[in-house]
């Protein structure tokens, strides 16, 4: 009898250790030349590119380069769809085609997506992929239903990519790669208002100490909102700065009615919004310093409020009420709206002109993401209608700004994608993936060990009308993704033109001993840094720290006096920024 409770316990403590696995998902990559030749003879042109990891849904796009500042504000297509403004464009975008891991081909004949010959010259090539084919695998199971009120923080302090990202909202943490289903690593603390006060949608921690966290609160009485900071007490009661601001308390701004889409911050300035549900058109965002005093109030009116909508039966305000922010932009979309728009705060702090501040605006016209567009809609090309889908209650963005935007409602699809520019992309579903309800997708995409698309899974409880929570599975659960870009050119002037963009290429060699090339392109001249970390973030060398002039550079960086060990560098010039790893060996 003995013998066999050894047994049983033996049995007991295997499946136990099989079961808590730390989650290590299998990462999808894209490799491709980062500049391609080709005639613009109306041929086709073959680009080769390598799939690793998992299979590949793949998208090419062809962008205008460097054309940005030539490109006015512009609004066209059907129901003047797609509104542009100083950002280079999509001219060409593939349907959806299926690759395998390994050598594969992408073909383009050289034309625009009406199908005319694109002229001689330089264009920036997308290709965007995620894994259509694979299953989620599930990151952790403690996610409430609410999905779209999560963030990720993806970046330590010193702004190198952390080998374990987190999840975050106001009150709770989960450090990606831990067992899943290890309810102890869940962390926690209970956020507590001012009496009057509440509001915790979407937090922003402190870019430079993960200590301290911004909530965008509302006083519903008072009609006002603000952004509160507080200190992060683990397994306690979160602490109001109460040095900080006013009290606490960012400037108190003025509000009819609504939710706040949360706080955000990109490291010089915080940003926060109303999303107003009310009958008055009102929608406004605001720019914070850092100390929570109020730098300018932006109106918003003229997009997100819409009187003809509202006397035809539809509603006045159509959010925002997600944001999102990657590169110093900011994304903003709304389950009550058609809505996706790109925004930059920074651009319009440097130029002091309003339509500055809106870089592009996908609307109703295009079918994606597009609400009453059927024929039997009742409101027929109604914008702003929350009784009709696709419910879209998140937006995100990856490393070269393709935008997904969960959707429901509208089949059996998961997001809706959209290029750098806001062009549609079209509608696509996880494998497996039902018509019923979702709550949020997201990004991870900084060169982290866990870089790929996150989102619940929510659809397994049944569609928005019916459904059954205790058949939904929670959690959040990853799917391979990647993006690369490059240059498709006629070769004219390549080697003397100036770069069209910012670009930091691998070190070479890498591994190295004891000495490595560091190259990187300028689009424009400016202030330049570029330094040396180590793995615990702390700078150990300073590289470049001057004005340098537009166009190719290289330098070398000797690490004789440096231990063996993985390093990171880091360029940064204007508001760009670019992070590599390196292995020293000796």
């Amino acid at each position: 009898m003995k013998k066999v409770l050894i047994l049983l316990s033996l049995i007991m403590f295997c499946a136990t250790t099989v079961y808590a696995t730390d989650f290590a998902p299998t990462l999808l990559k894209l490799s491709a030349d980062p500049v391609i030749q080709y005639s613009f003879d109306g041929s086709e042109l073959k680009i080769p590119v390598q799939v690793s990891g998992t299979s590949a849904g793949l998208i090419l796009c062809v962008f205008t380069r460097d054309k940005a500042n030539e490109i006015p504000e512009t609004q066209n297509g059907f129901l003047g769809w797609h509104y542009v403004n100083k950002v280079d464009t999509c001219l060409y975008y593939s349907a959806l085609q299926g690759f395998g891991i390994g050598s594969n081909t992408v073909v383009w004949e050289g034309k625009d997506q009406d199908g005319g010959v694109i002229p001689a010259g330089d264009y920036t090539y997308y290709m965007w992929a995620y894994d259509n084919m694979g299953t989620k695998t599930k990151m952790s199971d403690f996610t409430t239903w609410s999905t779209r009120a999560y963030k990720f923080q993806e970046v330590n302090e010193n702004g190198l990519p952390m080998a374990n990202p987190f999840f975050y909202r106001h009150h709770q943490r989960w450090v990606v790669g831990g067992d899943p289903s290890d309810s102890t690593l869940l962390q926690s603390t209970t956020v507590t208002h001012v009496s009057g006060w509440g509001g915790a949608n979407k937090p922003q921690v402190d870019p430079y100490d993960f200590n301290y966290f911004y909530v965008a609160v509302n006083n519903a009485e008072a009609k006002n909102g603000s952004i509160c900071k507080f200190k992060w007490v683990p397994g306690g009661a979160a602490e109001l700065q109460t040095g900080w601001g006013e009290d606490g308390f960012a400037t108190i701004y003025s509000r009819e009615g609504g939710n706040c889409p949360g706080a955000f911050s990109d490291g010089t300035y915080l940003y926060g919004a109303t999303d107003s549900s009310g009958n008055e058109p009102e929608v406004n965002f605001y720019i914070y310093d850092m100390d929570g005093g109020l730098v300018d109030e932006i109106d918003l009116t003229e997009w997100w409020s819409h009187p003809d909508e509202f006397a035809a039966g539809g509603q006045m305000n159509g959010g925002m009420n997600a944001v999102s922010l990657r590169h110093n932009k900011l994304f903003l979309n709304s389950h009550r709206s058609c809505i996706v728009q790109m925004v930059d705060p920074l651009r319009y702090l440097e130029s002091d002109e309003w339509s500055d501040f809106f870089v592009w605006t996908n609307e109703n016209g295009d079918y994606v993401l597009d609400h009453n567009f059927e024929d039997t809609a009742a409101l027929p090309w109604v914008c702003f209608d929350y009784n009709v889908g696709p419910y879209t209650y998140s937006m995100s963005s990856d490393d070269n700004q393709f935008s997904g935007v969960n959707a429901y409602d509208v089949g059996a699809v998961s997001f809706g994608l959209l290029a750098p520019d806001g062009t549609g992309l079209g509608y696509f579903a996880f494998s497996g993936e039902t018509a019923g309800w979702k709550k949020g997708i997201k990004y991870i995409d900084s060169d982290t060990p866990f870089d790929g698309i996150y989102c619940d899974n929510m659809h397994t409880g049944g569609s928005h009308y019916d459904w059954d929570v205790e058949k939904a599975e929670t959690g959040l659960y990853f799917i391979g993704h990647d993006s690369i870009s490059g240059l498709i050119t006629s070769g004219v002037g390549v080697a003397e033109a100036a770069p069209a963009a910012f670009s930091v290429a691998q070190n070479s060699p890498n591994p190295f001993n004891p000495a490595t090339t560091i190259s990187f392109s300028l689009a424009e001249a400016g202030n330049v840094a570029v330094e040396v970390f180590n793995v615990a973030g702390q700078k150990v060398d300073t590289l470049v720290d001057g004005f340098m002039s537009a166009g190719s550079h290289s330098m070398v960086w000797d690490a004789s006096d440096f231990s063996a060990g993985v390093y990171f560098y880091t360029v940064k010039s204007g508001g760009f920024s670019k992070t590599m790893k390196m292995t020293l060996v000796k």
